[in-house]
């Protein structure tokens, strides 16, 4: 093996990884035995942080009802969930006066904010978007869906001329990702909030691939919200944040209508009823809130702000290097890149084999090495057909090389990703280049699986 594949483990000044929940979860293989599951999909969802798992842990036996109850339980998990409140606050670093809003996911957090823009407003976004940020503006009113730029600064300028050319010249939000989850590339964010605010309009923050990986200050990127997922910051349960200004939020129909929306609900002379909603974040929580899933996100917040953001892009980085210096010479190993193989960026790498189906590769990493990885388009299909070179195809047969067929395979790791997760990958990818599949495959339900017929 190249001596690139073990240089992250050589490397004095790269941290241990943090302690994650299954680290040591062994799973079978075809070929026989077991091995320790390697959990390479974490731009998916990310392993629960020991640390989060054990602080939920100790709150478990005092959960109670939140802003609903006098008793002691009662109190103390409401005061446990606006701690949380703020800490996230604090995390994004955000501004005097800015809300933070939990909900169920990224997608939720962009839902509630395409429900809640003004009247007329114009949203700009990427094609590149994950669908979470590229969908639900299309039932919120007019939607520009820009090209994909090949340049940071072909963003930038795609942007400002097609928020000056808006025609009516109204409100108008740019949604756009902090990181790709389909290449890992960084977005220029200060530069696009800086274009978009010089044309009035808004900007809101995918952060999911982001915030895992990276330090996010509102303040510093000056981005109107920030949304994000706490099952890919190392978060169980569910959870989510849309964090920003309060205005459109406190002047938009709650999200959800029900308790805890509602701050008086009274019956009219006529029969109707007359309802006054909360001005703060409550107003877009309607019901019994998740208060595990905000300890736990705010938990996850507190750990990696300790663990310090530097160490551990420092060493996310050497794992990304790793992964491409041990593949360097393997040429039947395409990465995918909008922006250009010396982009920043997090971990995140998509590929393609010349000679393999991706569902197939990607079948025979997890049967035959026990590594997780994701195969297909990611839920950013725009984009992977474009860095694909195609607009049609399917994901094609189990084991059928055909040029047509449309799928990409992705690694992805975090903080807790132990360097010989990412040395047994590089070596399972030479392997399988070289030697090919130990066993044989077939599609069920358009799934690659292994064939209980054996091995090739």
């Amino acid at each position: 093996m190249p001596a690139a594949a073990t240089a992250v483990a050589a490397e004095p000044s790269v941290r241990a990884p943090l302690p994650v929940l299954g680290r040591d979860v062994a799973v079978p293989l075809v070929t026989g035995g077991e091995v320790t599951y390697a959990a390479l999909d974490q731009a998916a969802s990310a392993p629960a942080l020991q640390r989060v798992w054990d602080d939920v842990a100790a709150y478990a036996p005092y959960y109670g009802s939140v802003h609903r109850g006098a008793g002691y339980l009662s109190q103390l998990s409401t005061d446990l969930f606006e701690n949380a409140r703020r800490t996230v606050a604090d995390f994004l670093d955000c501004r005097d006066g800015d809300e933070v809003v939990f909900t169920r996911s990224t997608t939720d957090s962009l839902n509630l904010l395409a429900a809640a823009l003004p009247d007329g407003c114009e949203v700009f976004v990427f094609e590149t978007e994950h669908h979470a940020a590229l969908l639900p503006w299309r039932r919120a009113g007019r939607v520009t869906f820009l090209d994909a730029p090949d340049s940071p600064a072909q963003a930038v300028a795609a942007l400002e001329r097609a928020l000056a050319d808006r025609d009516p010249y109204g409100p108008a939000l740019v949604c756009v990702t902090g990181a790709s989850n389909v290449t890992g590339e960084l977005w220029p964010v200060r530069e696009l909030a800086a274009a978009a605010h010089a044309h009035g309009a808004r900007i809101v923050l995918d952060a999911a691939q982001l915030v895992p990986h990276r330090a996010v200050s509102v303040r510093e990127l000056d981005v109107d919200w920030v949304a994000f997922s706490g099952h890919k910051l190392y978060a169980p349960f569910g959870s989510g944040v849309l964090a920003g200004r309060a205005d459109w939020l406190r002047e938009a129909e709650p999200y959800l209508a029900g308790g805890g929306a509602s701050r008086t609900v009274v019956r009219r002379a006529d029969g109707g009823v007359d309802v006054r909603w909360h001005e703060t974040a409550a107003r877009h929580e309607a019901g019994s809130p998740n208060v595990i899933g905000a300890y736990a996100v705010a938990s996850a917040c507190k750990a990696l702000t300790e663990a310090g953001f530097e160490a551990l892009a420092a060493r996310e980085d050497a794992l990304v290097h790793a992964v491409r210096e041990g593949l360097a010479d393997v040429p039947e190993v395409r990465f995918l890149s909008l922006f250009g193989d010396d982009a920043p960026r997090v971990g995140v790498l998509s590929f393609v084999v010349d000679g393999w189906n991706s569902s197939h590769f990607a079948a025979a990493l997890s049967a035959e090495y026990g590594i997780g990885v994701r195969d297909g388009l990611f839920c950013a299909h725009p984009l992977v057909r474009r860095l694909l070179g195609g607009e049609t195809g399917g994901a094609g047969e189990c084991g059928a090389p055909e040029a047509g067929a449309l799928n990409a395979i992705r690694v992805s790791f975090g903080a807790g990703t132990p360097e010989e997760h990412v040395a047994r990958f590089v070596r399972a990818v030479r392997e399988l280049v070289r030697d090919g599949a130990r066993w044989t495959y077939r599609t069920v339900d358009g799934r690659c699986v292994p064939d209980a017929s054996g091995r090739a």
